[in-house]
């Protein structure tokens, strides 16, 4: 999935969004981007790690890509994986493309789920994607999922965004499915893309609470923290 700590992203010069949902031949190239870690994956794996605890735990990732991010966990962390096109296919990674089917992993159930750089894609899917997967996250489980801050103050929309709104909208739609613990962004930038200066990204890192007045215009993305309604 595009991140801005990779590229800088790629503007339509009208504004307009694109509705087509890009398959696996787009998806077996533009996932490869992301076979080493980038900064919104590594502030993901510190979030995730943090709210594990060290306990054993079952995760799955939406959206997996390349699976890199399983590199970044703590071993307590029992990893899974779900992508339209999957690079390294092995016993823990099912290649599905979640759009025309549900998202799980057989019968199981998981007591976290991620989803970092789907949600922009997922056109009108958005709300039956929740639902999804609020039916296989377990009764005290944690979702995690990250959505560009369309209200940025300098917005940049990536071409192949498909599921471009406010973010109080697509937080008025998730609550409807979870129980929204807290959100943050994923960094504060001036521009659109995720930091690149060391120092930057590391005060960014270790920041996972809203800055009133200065979240909403200059946060690149958020997290958010779910757990079921």
């Amino acid at each position: 999935m595009h991140d801005p700590a990779t590229e800088h992203p790629t503007s339509r010069d009208d504004g307009a969004v694109g509705n087509a949902l890009y398959k696996k031949d787009f998806w077996s190239q533009e996932n490869l981007k992301y076979s080493r870690p980038h900064y919104r994956m590594e502030k993901a794996a510190r979030v995730i790690n943090r709210l594990a605890r060290g306990k054993e735990l079952t995760l799955l990732d939406v959206g997996c890509g390349p699976a890199t991010l399983k590199s970044l966990l703590d071993p307590n962390l029992d990893y899974y994986g779900i992508d339209i096109a999957i690079q390294d296919h092995t016993p823990n990674l099912i290649e599905a493309d979640f759009l025309e089917t549900p998202i799980r992993f057989g019968e199981r159930h998981f007591d976290m789920v991620l989803a970092q750089g789907v949600f922009e894609y997922v056109g009108d899917f958005q709300a039956q994607k929740f639902a999804e997967i609020a039916d296989i996250l377990t009764a005290d489980g944690t979702f995690v999922v990250s959505y560009v801050n369309f209200d940025h103050r300098k917005t940049d929309i990536y071409w192949p965004y498909s599921n471009v709104q406010p973010f109080s909208e697509f937080r008025r739609n998730l609550a409807q499915h979870f129980r929204i613990r807290r959100y943050f962004a994923t960094s504060h930038n001036w521009n659109h893309w995720e930091p690149s200066r060391k120092f930057i990204r590391s005060a960014n890192m270790h920041l996972n609470v809203r800055v009133p007045f200065i979240s909403p215009v200059l946060a690149v993305e958020y997290f958010l923290i779910c757990g079921p309604r």
